[in-house]
């Protein structure tokens, strides 16, 4: 245990946090998504795992260490629905919520097309799998910076 890291976060998805540069993408998945085969094609390549969370208590985790990116629109995504790209599942609305928490503003995420997110997610840094179940539980978290202090 560390002090001022939330338990949540394991040592490898640390490790992977840390090692990840600005504009690298990271993939949030639920259970149904293609984790492992897709997670072989990223820079890791292998997948990580936060199996006994939900999509919103690994992004909360996640986002404890994780700046997103101030400098383009596409800081975060979200899979659509397909079929009903403009609808926002429960599972989305509780990640966007960790975002605005974690940002202090209302931040929206894109939307990304179910087989644009998988292509999104074989190009990405890497792939954490939640114990998420429901559907839709797939997002793209992009890196920010960390300001140099003022002195």
């Amino acid at each position: 245990m560390l002090k001022g890291i939330d338990p949540r976060l394991n040592a490898e998805v640390l490790h992977c946090l840390r090692a990840m540069g600005h504009g690298d993408v990271l993939i949030l998945a639920d259970t149904n998504f293609p984790s492992d085969s897709v997670a072989r094609a990223t820079v890791t390549g292998k997948l990580l795992r936060m199996e006994n969370l939900t999509c919103a208590e690994a992004a909360q985790a996640i986002l404890s260490v994780y700046p997103l990116d101030t400098f383009v629109a596409d800081f975060a995504g979200r899979m659509e629905v397909v079929g009903a790209p403009g609808e926002i599942p429960p599972v989305q609305a509780e990640v966007q919520a960790e975002i605005n928490a974690a940002e202090g503003a209302n931040r929206p995420m894109i939307s990304i097309e179910r087989f644009a997110f998988y292509d999104m997610a074989r190009e990405a840094y890497a792939v954490i799998q939640t114990g998420e179940r429901r559907f839709y539980g797939c997002f793209m978290f992009r890196k920010g910076v960390i300001p140099p202090e003022d002195k």
